[in-house]
């Protein structure tokens, strides 16, 4: 499975007076709808969407009313969600306020072993284009023909890190046909 990437130009926020370097970020497309993705998680399966549906509201509104009441909770085979927050400390025990020091109450998710397992297992990286300055390059060849810049001699460095890309960067694997 091919995940696509786009490279950003970013400075890095503890060297601020080096120059800044480009960076992959994960090119993630919008989620599918609701319907949609049940439609296709129940594909070939004897469960119906609209059973898949109601399971998945029903465990939404689960998980909330179990992080309140301090549980940690366990979906098998996704992982497990726990409330976190963090503090102010206090020298004298009662003198602690938690309306006023505990603060950045958020839900942690961890993902189980098996999912991470099976997500990441096979991987590859597909060049999907460059973000500068708010514009969107469709391919890495896009960004050099905007800018000038002329593509790379055969055995050089400045691939998409595709490994299928053809001399020349029209054509090649790493480019999608259609931006």
């Amino acid at each position: 499975m091919s995940v696509n990437y786009k490279l950003v130009r970013k400075k890095n926020p503890q060297k601020k007076s080096e120059p800044a370097k480009w960076y992959a970020t994960p090119n993630s497309a919008k989620p599918l709808a609701q319907k949609a993705m049940t439609r296709a998680a129940t594909e070939n399966t004897t469960t119906a969407p609209i059973e898949m549906e109601a399971a998945m509201e029903l465990l939404a509104a689960f998980i909330p009313q179990q992080l309140q009441q301090g549980h940690t909770v366990n979906v098998p085979g996704m992982g497990t969600f726990r409330l976190t927050f963090k503090s102010e400390g206090v020298e004298d025990i009662d003198k602690f306020n938690a309306g006023q020091m505990i603060k950045s109450p958020r839900i942690v998710f961890t993902p189980a072993k098996e999912l991470r397992e099976r997500t990441l297992q096979g991987i590859s990286y597909e060049n999907g284009g460059v973000l500068e300055n708010k514009i969107n390059y469709a391919s890495l060849a896009d960004y050099r023909k905007a800018k000038g810049i002329p593509e790379p001699t055969p055995g050089g460095t400045g691939g998409s890190g595709t490994g299928g890309g053809t001399p020349g960067g029209s054509g090649g694997q790493g480019e999608n046909p259609l931006g």
